[in-house]
């Protein structure tokens, strides 16, 4: 009989470690040539994007105030009491494709893609934030640069 998968204690095997990093990078990158091109305030991210704002902005009040998505506290997110509250909004999710899947996010608005402000994240916590970041229209500069 096969024994439960435990991922607390699961081995990391470094080649699909690798490709998990390369599947990151190139949706980083891709994110960021839309965002170059489109306004990040017109931009759709998926057609889920009314009910994943509405929910964040449910599970997350403090998210209604542009500041608090603008600088993302790695630490915070990834807390005890941040992870449990991140889980139980992600799992509102589990339909959409690679909701779970690793994603990279800038940790602040203002700056690109960098190894020190940026934090490894899950798909929904990426769209999450980054719509927001997009509703309030904080990421417009960058089309503009």
């Amino acid at each position: 009989m096969a024994q439960p998968f435990d991922a607390d204690n699961a081995d990391n095997l470094e080649d699909i470690e690798k490709q998990f990093a390369v599947k990151a990078v190139a949706q980083a990158e891709t994110y960021w040539g839309l965002l170059e091109k489109i306004p990040g305030s017109k931009l759709k991210l998926t057609k889920h994007d009314d009910d994943i704002v509405e929910q964040v902005l449910e599970a997350f009040p403090e998210f209604k105030e542009p500041k608090n998505v603008a600088l993302i506290n790695e630490g915070e997110m990834k807390s005890v009491s941040g992870k449990a509250k991140w889980r139980a909004f992600c799992e509102k999710f589990n339909e959409i494709e690679d909701y779970n899947f690793g994603t990279l996010l800038r940790s602040s608005v203002s700056d690109y893609y960098t190894q020190e402000g940026t934090i490894f994240v899950v798909r929904i916590q990426f769209y999450a934030i980054e719509l927001l970041r997009n509703k309030y229209g904080l990421n417009d500069w960058i089309v503009q640069k």
